[in-house]
This record gives C-alpha cells, structure tokens and sequence, in this order.
C-alpha cells in the first residue's frame, strides 16, 4: 500500500515548525531529510525515523518500512508538533555524529 497525498501532506504540516525539510517522492513512498540529512520517511501511513543512539530515549516502536530493509522507528504522536520536532532533530544529530 503506497502513502496517500493526505497522509504526506499531515505529516509535512506537522513538521512546519522545522525550517529545511525536504521530501522525495520515492515509488509511492517519501523520503524526508532535515538540513539535507536523511532521517527517514513516510511509509504506508507511516512516519519511520532511523535508529540511532540519540533517539532510542523515546522508546518507540521498530518497523520494517519495506521488505529488506533495516528497521527504523516507528513515530506514533504525530500529532504532538513539539515532540515530533525534538525526535527529528535528535535522530539528525545521531545521524551526524555517526558519520563523522
């Protein structure tokens, strides 16, 4: 099952309260990035983050977002703009220390 549009567009209007956040059209899912890094995307109705030590405090959810893939988090209080901006940036900051 591929996201809907009204799904996408929730979770972009959610995230408003974060400047530089990119999403990509990918087969019928989207890729997210926050200051051009990849955090995760929206897959199936689903907002995924990766996992990273960073964020593992929040306790959520592992899911796979496609067959074969790595597992990421799965990020349920979408609706929580606060909580849903201190994750993204958290998981990007985990990301960031892992590449250096």
């Amino acid at each position: 099952m591929a996201t809907s549009k009204e799904y996408k567009d929730f979770v972009l209007e959610q995230l408003g309260t974060l400047d530089n956040i990119i999403c990509k059209p990918m087969i019928g899912e989207f890729l997210l990035y926050y200051n051009n890094v990849l955090f995760g995307g929206i897959y199936d109705n689903r907002l995924l983050v990766k996992i990273v030590e960073t964020n593992k405090k929040y306790n959520m959810e592992e899911q796979l977002p496609y067959d074969g893939a790595k597992l990421m988090y799965l990020v349920e209080d979408v609706d929580n703009k606060e909580l849903l901006k201190e994750i993204i940036v958290e998981t990007c900051k985990g990301l960031q220390m892992k590449n250096k």
